[in-house]
C-alpha cells in the first residue's frame, strides 16, 4: 500500500446542501452552550471535573480502563499500582497538555511547535515514552492488525519525506477562515489524524485541538467543549469514517458525522453545566449555613476544583491563596464531613492526613444517580 496523500485544503466540492443545514445546527447548539460558558464567572473551577472527565474518556478511545474517580483518588494520594497506575498517568498527563495548550492560547495562535509541546507532555514518563516524545516522525509507519506488514496495513500515513509539507499546509489551513469554522474544525481535525505525524498519541493530540481551535476561531469563549463522549460511544463509526476520506474520498459522511456529534454533544455537556452550576449555587448556601464562615465561598471553589482531596492539601492552599488559618480550615471541612456534604473515604492517623470526597459534585458530573460508587467506597 503507497503513503496516503492528504487533500489539499480547503476542500473543494463538499456537499453544502447535506452539510449547512447540519452546520446550522450545530452552530445553534454550541452558541447555546457557550451562552451558558459566559454565564460562570470562575469556568476552570467550576468545570473541572469535566475538564477530568474528557481526559478520561479520550484517553479509554485508546483503550485506558481509568474512572474520574480513580483519577481524582490516585491524585488524593490513594496510590494504584500496575496497568491502573500507568493508564491514570496518561490520563493525567492529558490534562496537564490541554492546560498547557490552553495556557498558549491566550497570546498565541495554534502552531506546530505549540503540538509539538503538548505531544512532549502527553507522552511524558508513560507508554509510549520511548516514541520520541515532541517530535514528528522520521519513519515510515502504518495502521493495521498488529503484527502486519505495510502492504496488509489498513492505512499508511504520509512519507515523512512529505510530512513538514503537509504539517505546513495544515497549519495554514488553522490561520484562514473556511466557509464555517465548525466544519473547517472537522475537516482540521480529520486532517490531522490523517497525516498522523507522530509515532504515538495522534488520536489524543487530534481531539485536544477540537476545543482550542475552536476557542481560537472565538466560537467558544473559553477552551472548554469536550467532544470525547460522543466520539467514544461512537468509537466504530469514528473510526470508520475517517477511514472511508482516505478510501474513498468521502468528505461529505465525516463532516456530517462531526457535526452530528458537535450537536448531540453541545446539547449534553449544557445540560451538565446547568446542572454543575445548580448544584454550586445550592452548595453555597448550604456550606454558609453548616460553617457560617466569612471563607465559604473560598472553600467551595477548592473542593469544586478538587473533588478528592487530602485535608492537608486543602488546607494548605486555603491558607497560601486566602491567608485562612490552618487550623480554620480543617475545622470547616471537618463541619462539612459532620453535615454529610463531604464524605470521608480514609481517616488521618499520626502524620497522614484524612482523604475527602465531595460526592456531590463527582455524581452530578457524571450523571450518577446514588453514592457511593465503586472506586468511592470508604477503606
Amino acid at each position: 500500500m503507497k503513503p496516503y496523500q492528504p487533500d489539499k485544503l480547503p476542500l473543494e466540492n463538499l456537499d453544502y446542501r447535506l452539510l449547512l443545514p447540519l452546520v446550522g445546527s450545530a452552530n445553534a447548539e454550541l452558541a447555546r452552550y457557550d451562552g451558558l460558558l459566559q454565564g460562570i464567572p470562575n469556568p476552570a473551577v467550576m468545570l473541572s471535573p469535566l475538564t477530568t472527565r474528557e481526559a478520561v474518556l479520550s484517553s479509554k478511545i485508546e483503550g485506558t480502563q481509568a474512572t474520574v474517580d480513580e483519577v481524582l483518588e490516585q491524585e488524593a494520594g490513594l496510590a494504584k499500582e500496575g496497568e491502573k497506575y500507568k493508564d491514570i498517568q496518561e490520563i493525567s498527563n492529558y490534562r496537564q497538555a490541554l492546560f498547557r495548550a490552553s495556557d498558549h492560547l491566550k497570546d498565541y495562535p495554534i502552531r506546530l511547535s505549540l503540538i509539538r509541546e503538548v505531544h512532549r507532555i502527553l507522552l511524558d514518563s508513560v507508554r509510549g515514552e520511548n516514541k520520541t516524545p515532541g517530535a514528528f516522525r522520521l519513519d515510515q509507519n502504518w495502521i493495521g492488525k498488529i503484527g502486519c506488514t505495510i502492504e496488509s496495513a489498513s492505512f499508511v500515513p504520509p512519507s515523512p519525506l512529505t510530512l513538514n509539507d503537509c504539517l505546513q499546509d495544515w497549519e495554514h489551513y488553522l490561520d484562514s477562515n473556511d466557509i464555517d469554522f465548525l466544519l473547517q474544525t472537522a475537516v482540521m481535525h480529520a486532517q490531522f489524524e490523517l497525516i498522523h505525524p507522530f509515532k504515538d498519541g495522534n488520536g489524543r493530540i487530534g481531539r485536544i485541538l477540537i476545543p482550542l481551535f475552536l476557542y481560537q476561531k472565538k466560537v467558544l469563549s473559553q477552551p472548554m467543549f469536550y467532544l470525547s463522549e460522543y466520539l467514544e460511544e461512537n468509537r466504530d463509526e469514528y473510526y470508520m469514517r475517517l477511514g472511508a476520506i482516505s478510501a474513498e474520498g468521502n468528505w461529505n459522511g465525516w463532516i456530517a458525522f462531526f457535526l452530528k456529534a458537535i450537536q448531540v454533544q453541545a446539547f449534553e455537556n449544557s445540560k451538565r453545566v446547568k446542572s454543575i452550576m445548580a448544584l454550586y449555587e445550592e452548595m453555597k448556601l448550604k456550606i454558609h449555613d453548616v460553617t457560617r464562615s466569612q471563607y465559604a465561598v473560598h472553600l467551595l471553589d477548592a473542593i469544586f476544583s478538587k473533588p478528592i482531596f487530602k485535608v492537608s492539601d486543602v488546607v494548605n492552599q486555603l491558607n497560601k491563596s486566602y491567608d485562612i488559618h490552618k487550623k480554620t480550615g480543617a475545622n470547616l471541612i471537618r463541619q462539612l464531613c459532620d453535615a454529610k456534604v463531604l464524605n470521608e473515604l480514609v481517616e488521618g492517623r499520626g502524620r497522614r492526613s484524612s482523604v475527602i470526597c465531595f460526592p456531590h459534585l463527582l455524581n452530578t458530573a457524571e450523571g450518577r444517580e446514588v453514592f457511593p460508587q465503586k472506586g468511592l467506597l470508604k477503606r
